[in-house]
C-alpha cells in the first residue's frame, strides 16, 4: 500500500508494515504474518521483522504516549511503543495478546538478549502506553483512562549512538493483526514521580 502522507511526530518507517493508513488522528498499522521483534534469552535467536516506525526524542527528559487498540486474532499479536538504540539495545512495551487469548500487559528490555516480563491482564479493548526517559533511565507505565497510569517497569538502557522511539507490530505466530494508534504525543516533560500515577 503506497501512502503519501508523513506519520507523525516524525516517525519513519525502519521496517515497513504490511500497511498503514492515517485517518482523523488515527494511525492504523497492519502487521505482516509471523513478524516479531524478540532476542531468546537461552539460545540467542534474534527475530527483527516486524515492523517500526521511530523518531528522534527531545533532549533530556522527555514522554512518548499513545492510546492503542488491537486486533487479536493469535498469540502474541502485539502493538507496542519502543525505545531503542540499535539491534541489540532495544526495549518495547507491548499490548499483547496472552497465550491463553487474555489481552494483557508485557515489556521487553534487550541488552544483547531480550528479557521479557508479563505485567498483567488488560481490563479494556483500549490501552494507553507510555515510556518516559528520566534522566539516565526510562519507566513504562500502562493506563485504562489515560489519566490515571501505573508503572509497569523502570530499567537502565544505553547503546551506541543516539536513542530513537516510536511504535511496533508484530503477529509472531498470527497471519498478522491491525493495531490503531491514536492520542500520540511527545513532549519534552519530565515524569514528576515514578509512582505518583501522573
Amino acid at each position: 500500500m503506497t501512502v503519501d502522507i508523513p506519520l507523525p511526530l516524525g516517525l519513519d518507517w525502519v521496517t515497513a508494515p504490511e500497511a498503514w493508513a492515517l485517518s482523523a488522528g488515527v494511525l492504523t498499522v497492519t502487521a505482516a504474518p509471523r513478524t516479531d521483534i524478540f532476542t531468546d534469552p537461552f539460545s540467542g535467536a534474534a527475530r527483527r521483522d516486524a515492523a517500526v516506525a521511530l523518531t528522534v526524542p527531545p533532549d533530556g527528559d522527555w514522554q512518548f504516549s499513545a492510546r492503542l487498540r488491537v486486533g487479536f486474532r493469535a498469540a502474541w499479536d502485539a502493538g507496542a511503543l519502543i525505545v531503542r538504540y540499535d539491534d541489540d539495545h532495544w526495549a518495547k512495551l507491548n499490548f499483547e495478546q496472552a497465550p491463553d487469548g487474555v489481552p494483557g500487559v508485557f515489556s521487553v528490555v534487550t541488552r544483547g538478549r531480550s528479557d521479557d516480563a508479563v505485567g498483567g491482564p488488560a481490563a479494556g479493548d483500549a490501552l494507553w502506553l507510555r515510556v518516559s526517559r528520566t534522566g539516565e533511565g526510562f519507566a513504562f507505565h500502562v493506563s485504562d483512562d489515560g489519566g490515571l497510569w501505573r508503572l509497569v517497569r523502570q530499567f537502565a538502557l544505553d547503546g551506541p549512538g543516539a536513542v530513537r522511539v516510536g511504535i511496533e507490530v508484530q503477529s509472531p505466530v498470527g497471519e498478522g493483526c491491525r493495531v490503531e494508534f491514536d492520542e500520540i504525543r511527545l513532549a519534552p516533560t519530565r515524569l514528576a514521580h515514578l509512582f505518583d500515577g501522573r
